[in-house]
């Protein structure tokens, strides 16, 4: 840990401080106390789902995998950490703390969670719970749970990232970008997709319940499944194209990078792969302080539709394949999202602190941040084009029918699709991409 990372993460402990100072005021509280979470036991059975931590919690220290924690934080004193660790001859038990962060709590040992109680403040009238477990909460005397004005609080400036925050998204590009790498060289040697699933969490260094979501590791026609997770054993025959989105996890912190190849770099595939790519990298110099992110997916239709103009997919002008919504069966998602403690990260689509809801578009359904673009933030890039067999029959069944190139269409349904993702620092005066700022092309 060097000196300069440890004043990182007392900065922001500083600033989830402030944040927490001014909260509390305003609600007439006392303290938001934020349970980790506890294991949770599979339907008959003696062994537990994989745990992962509230991220209520988890911006405040990097304690990812230890339920049955406990935070008592007021903004003034120093955070009282209540910290899980059994007595347990079956299980690793966890090492008392002495990382780079310890020193900023106060921390108490418990040995066995049902103890908790005693460790918590008595008068829990004026205490917020911040966690998953109701029932929990209220046996212990809670009666502020989850309040939504506290929520809305924190996940609205959860969207501003401190400088701790991202350094340790710049790490996890670091991780994610070893996996790419490493998949895109067994994909070229022919690897099935579980085959690149292994070298890619090899490169990572982290499990399939360590990575932040399920890796999309997709041959062929199946990267038109937008969250395609199967994995086939079995190589197809012939190999035509590769989707790879997957991330890394660093400290509690995603990285969602994706890119696409063709077996055949040289096809007419490759050079719409270099087409898609073009049109990111634009979209990405589009991220500037002021503008609203819906207004960027917007521009993105325009280029995807100046594509599918341009290799001949639509006979249209790109400006009648957008307003004929035809764009959208080629494009049917979201231009990116907020990224941080979660993939899809909180606070896209709020106005303000107290929560002010700005939905997506009725024209733009699954856009998932409608937020107005600020310094700090934290946003992936990634638009895509496919062809995806069902919406390729809703657009057969319309009157723009006949606009269509369908042999050529066809002829690329082999192929999938297209997605490239990049994950980006909105500074006032830049744009930094952490993707491509590690030489992932």
């Amino acid at each position: 840990m060097t000196a300069s990372y440890q004043s990182l993460y007392q900065a922001h402990i500083a600033e989830l401080q402030q944040r927490t100072r001014r909260l509390l005021e305003r609600e007439n509280l006392d303290a938001l106390v934020i349970h980790s979470g506890q294991t949770q036991r599979k339907f008959l059975d003696d062994m537990d789902y994989p745990f992962k931590a509230n991220p209520l919690f988890k911006a405040w220290l990097p304690v990812i995998d230890n339920p049955h924690c406990w935070l008592i934080v007021d903004g003034v004193n120093k955070p009282k950490l209540i910290f899980y660790r059994p007595k347990d001859f079956w299980h690793k038990v966890p090492d008392e703390p002495h990382d780079f962060w310890a020193e900023y709590f106060d921390i108490q040992l418990l040995d066995k969670a049902n103890k908790v109680e005693t460790l918590l403040p008595y008068d829990k009238a004026r205490l917020a719970y911040l966690g998953e477990y109701l029932e929990v909460a209220r046996a212990l005397g809670f009666t502020e749970i989850n309040p939504e004005p506290v929520l809305n609080f924190i996940h609205f400036y959860r969207a501003y990232k401190t400088p701790y925050e991202q350094a340790c998204l710049r790490i996890a590009n670091q991780m994610a970008v070893a996996g790419h790498n490493a998949a895109k060289a067994a994909f070229y040697a022919g690897g099935t997709e579980f085959d690149i699933q292994l070298a890619y969490l090899a490169a990572v260094r982290q499990s399939e319940n360590e990575v932040p979501y399920g890796n999309i590791i997709a041959l062929n026609q199946n990267c038109a499944i937008l969250h395609y997770t199967a994995l086939e054993r079995k190589a197809p025959k012939q190999l035509h194209s590769f989707l790879i989105d997957a991330g890394a996890e660093f400290h509690g912190y995603a990285a969602d990078i994706t890119r696409t190849y063709s077996f055949n770099p040289q096809d007419e595939f490759g050079s719409l792969i270099t087409a898609v790519n073009g049109a990111e990298l634009q979209l990405v110099d589009g991220l500037k302080p002021g503008l609203k992110y819906g207004e960027l997916h917007i521009q993105c239709h325009q280029h995807i539709a100046e594509i599918l103009h341009q290799f001949d997919f639509v006979k249209l002008a790109p400006e009648a394949i957008v307003e004929s919504q035809i764009s959208r069966t080629f494009f049917p998602h979201g231009l990116g999202h907020h990224l941080g403690l979660q993939v899809h990260d909180v606070g896209g689509f709020m106005a303000d602190e107290r929560g002010t809801h700005v939905a997506a578009p009725e024209s733009h359904p699954y856009l998932r941040c409608t937020r107005t673009i600020e310094a700090d933030m934290v946003f992936t890039i990634e638009p895509g084009l496919y062809f995806i067999d069902s919406l390729l029959a809703d657009l057969a069944a319309t009157e723009f029918d006949k606009y269509i190139n369908w042999q050529k269409v066809d002829a690329f349904r082999r192929f999938g699709g297209i997605r490239i993702e990049d994950n980006i620092i909105v500074h006032r005066d830049r744009n930094e991409n952490m993707t491509r700022d590690l030489q992932l092309a």
